[in-house]
């Protein structure tokens, strides 16, 4: 297996330019994530690692090889498409062996390739079948399979779950996590999902038009966003913003009573800044005033309170276990002000 390198990678189509300066080291046998909304580039940046974009300037290196201007099939990697993509009128074995037989690679081979990625795969009674009778999540399965039997260096996923429903997105997920242990193999995901990027990913990409906004742990994102953007990004529901500015060298939030002392340094009079609090580090005080309880989301372990503050801007708050609050009541919040965040509304940097 072989990371990968991308080295000041840029991809324009003609005067329109898509990535910008890219630099990107994702190591050997590491699941690394690009995320991000529609359109800021992730799938593109894939593409250009599978070879099946080219790049306009730059290097993208897998292990020692300088991959930049071979053919996809020189590149030693496999991708999972969005779409299953199997042949309708061969059955499992076949599909996944198709690859390897157009290859010339002998008939025993492919047998005893196909036979260890059904294996893992738990495709073992379904090898007769053809795609018509096989679930979304086998067909899935079958598509990753046809990956496996071919011992690419670098897996590519582009947004593999998409057409899944909700109940087999999270039993899939769980496969290709599995998956990732059991191959210990160098993996490239994209997705637009964030829950899936937090429990998938040694490593998170967080793209937007076409540039990295930051890299790292899952965890270390959540705790230690560098932006107002990739805090916004990551976490589920997303992190409150409430507007505020700083006067006579406090902060001052207009929908808060009583603004927190932050442990950090304030910038100059006059800053706007955002203050952000994620949902889960908000409690709901009965008893204080200040917020309009809108709508309360009951879900059974969680519950999520949408309040209305005076000043017209909106809250989550997610409440653990059962709650015993109703839509229209007067409430209070309360937080740890260590858990909360301030960024500057102009750049969207975050004041640290």
């Amino acid at each position: 297996m072989s990371g990968v390198t991308l080295a000041n990678v840029t991809k324009k189509y003609g005067q329109v330019q898509v990535i910008h300066g890219i630099d990107l080291q994702i190591d050997d046998g590491e699941f690394c994530v690009f995320v991000g909304p529609s359109g800021c580039g992730k799938s593109t940046l894939m593409r250009m690692v599978a070879g099946l974009e080219e790049t306009t300037a730059g290097q993208i290196t897998i292990g020692a090889r300088d991959v930049t201007k071979l053919d996809p099939s020189q590149r030693g990697v496999a991708m999972v498409f969005q779409t299953y993509a199997l042949y309708p009128h061969m059955n499992v074995a076949e599909n996944m062996g198709f690859g390897l037989r157009m290859n010339g690679v002998p008939k025993d081979e492919i047998t005893a390739k196909v036979a260890e990625a059904a294996r893992i795969l738990k495709l073992e009674p379904l090898l007769d079948r053809k795609p018509k009778a096989l679930s979304g999540g086998q067909r899935q399965r079958v598509a990753i399979g046809r990956t496996i039997v071919r011992g690419p260096e670098v897996f590519l996923f582009d947004e593999p779950l998409s057409n899944l429903d909700a109940e087999l997105r999270v039993d899939m997920r769980v496969e290709i996590a599995t998956l990732h242990k059991q191959l210990g193999a160098t993996m490239i995901y994209v997705t637009h999902d964030q829950v899936e990027a937090m429990t998938l990913a040694d490593k998170i990409v967080v793209l937007r038009d076409g540039r990295i906004e930051q890299v790292g742990a899952p965890l270390d994102l959540y705790r230690d966003p560098d932006n107002r953007f990739v805090a916004g990004f990551i976490g589920s529901p997303a992190m409150n913003f409430l507007a505020g500015h700083i006067t006579d060298g406090q902060l001052a939030i207009p929908a808060l009573p009583d603004a927190p002392t932050l442990p950090l340094r304030l910038p100059t009079d006059g800053t706007k800044i955002d203050f952000g609090i994620r949902p889960e580090h908000l409690r709901i005080d009965p008893a204080g005033a200040g917020f309009r309880l809108h709508l309360v989301e009951k879900l059974g372990g969680t519950s999520y309170a949408h309040l209305h503050a005076p000043t017209g801007e909106r809250l989550i708050v997610a409440e653990d276990g059962e709650s015993d609050l109703s839509d229209d009541m007067d409430v209070g919040i309360r937080f740890d002000p260590k858990r909360a965040f301030l960024f500057d509304t102009k750049s969207g940097m975050r004041l640290r």
